[in-house]
């Protein structure tokens, strides 16, 4: 059977981009037709500066998130990363494989680093090092299929990279994983600016919808929601791209594959924006409502997360211990 790994960063509250983009696909698809793991990658939270109650809340926050989406612990595996020693383990292993250049060459540390030094922060190793644990957390499970989002499709082909380069220096070890995403919906944008992704870190709030907004709050973001100069309703990324977001995201919520035949549909933008709203709201509707009653049942979430990590380790402790061994470390006993 196939094997799906993914994980969500706790970093923040998860937005309606996060769902679309990926937490609805792990749970419509994912978790039916393949062996799928996912992950609360919270050793990933501490690359930046962060207040460690926060991490811990919005770790919970995710997991209770994710069970509320639909993730089906009969059907998956979902745990916490810091709760799987071997992700540490290898992670060691993979930098003592892959090269400062690689690093240097990754966009998302560009990106941020740059983000600390205006800021007139220092920026950390792990900053750096990040993608390392990430093709650590992949590569642990002999995962054959990575969903991510847009964004990260670079992270996967250095673990390709690095399992490659690793079975050739020390023998098989490791299956060469590929990236898989959806066509729609794959990369929500920011209301209020929408050429830049909706993500769960920003400090945008009037531009992000949170799973756990109210259905008010949603309404007032998606009216507010950035358009463009023009007046008729078409579908063109490059040079509309606030009326495209707000065309993907209402295809994405009811399951349509063209946003230009969704255009089709309007004749005017407050129309649009209305019947987007209330299709953002119905969808997460039930997602809070189940949410509510897995706040009420803490021991449950526990016991899920407890469970998941003992077969997550089950899982990934021979195969570490297999690269340990070829990579030439003397077994321990």
């Amino acid at each position: 059977m196939t094997r799906i790994f993914s994980g969500v960063k706790p970093t923040g509250h998860l937005t309606l981009g996060n769902y679309l983009g990926a937490v609805r696909r792990w749970v419509q698809e994912d978790q039916q037709r393949a062996d799928a793991l996912f992950s609360i990658v919270d050793l990933h939270a501490l690359t930046v500066e962060h207040d460690p109650a926060r991490v811990r809340r919005l770790s919970r926050q995710a997991a209770t998130l994710l069970l509320a989406a639909g993730l089906d612990p009969a059907r998956c595996t979902l745990f916490v990363q810091s709760h799987v020693d071997e992700h540490a383990r290898l992670s060691y292993l993979l930098e003592c494989t892959a090269t400062d250049g690689e690093m240097r060459r990754m966009v998302q540390y560009k990106e941020k680093a740059g983000r600390e030094r205006d800021r007139g922060g220092s920026v950390r190793l792990s900053l750096l090092t990040y993608p390392v644990l990430m093709a650590a957390d992949i590569l642990a499970y002999e995962t054959d299929e990575v969903p991510v989002g847009d964004d990260q499709v670079q992270h996967v082909e250095l673990t390709r990279d690095l399992a490659v380069r690793f079975n050739q220096r020390y023998g098989h070890t490791f299956t060469v994983p590929k990236a898989t995403h959806p066509a729609v919906g794959a990369r929500v944008m920011n209301l209020q600016e929408p050429t830049s992704k909706m993500g769960k870190s920003d400090d945008s709030g009037p531009g992000i919808v949170y799973l756990l907004d109210e259905p008010d709050v949603v309404r007032r973001k998606v009216m507010r929601a950035v358009t463009d100069s023009g007046r008729d309703v078409v579908y063109d990324r490059d040079e509309r791209p606030g009326l495209a977001n707000l065309l993907e995201v209402l295809a994405a919520c009811g399951g349509a594959a063209d946003p230009a035949e969704v255009a089709k549909g309007y004749a005017s933008y407050g129309a649009l924006k209305r019947d987007v709203a209330e299709a953002v709201v119905e969808l997460l509707r039930p997602l809070r409502e189940r949410h509510a009653e897995l706040v009420a049942d803490p021991a449950y979430v526990d016991g899920v997360l407890r469970d998941g990590a003992d077969r997550a380790r089950a899982i990934a402790r021979p195969v570490v211990d297999r690269a340990y061994r070829a990579m030439g470390l003397l077994p321990a006993g």
